[in-house]
């Protein structure tokens, strides 16, 4: 593994151990934030029909993740398709993000802190 990566482990018994690094929690996050309908694209990033060709490393951009004794508090930071609730997109997100991060990685998440960059025009109902 790189050597900059945080690297944290989510299970340990008599078969082993398993570490993941930091990233991939910010790339769940990411994914998951953007297959809510309304959310364009992460802030600086780029949109989801890119992913496949450019790589989901990209996700992890505007998106934030501490992770603090097996609980994480992810930042993300959101692009919005104009003409959708900003209120009912964030909180889809945020459960849809908690959800995503405790199914596939056991930690427990404390909060998902959503903030708005932008509206994009382009995207809109």
């Amino acid at each position: 593994m790189a050597e900059d990566r945080k690297v944290y482990s989510i299970k340990e018994d008599n078969l082993g151990e398993v570490k993941i690094a930091d990233e991939v929690v910010t790339i769940i996050a990411g994914l998951a934030a953007t297959e809510v309908d309304g959310v364009s694209s992460m802030a600086g990033n780029i949109t989801n029909e890119l992913v496949s060709k450019l790589g989901k490393k990209n996700l992890a951009k505007g998106v934030k993740a501490d992770i603090i004794d097996r609980c994480v508090t992810v930042e993300l930071a959101l692009n919005i398709a104009y003409g959708y609730a900003i209120p009912e997109i964030s909180a889809k997100v945020q459960e849809k993000v908690k959800t995503a991060i405790e199914t596939m990685t056991g930690l427990e998440v404390n909060a998902v802190n959503v903030r708005i960059a932008s509206v994009d025009m382009e995207n809109s109902r």
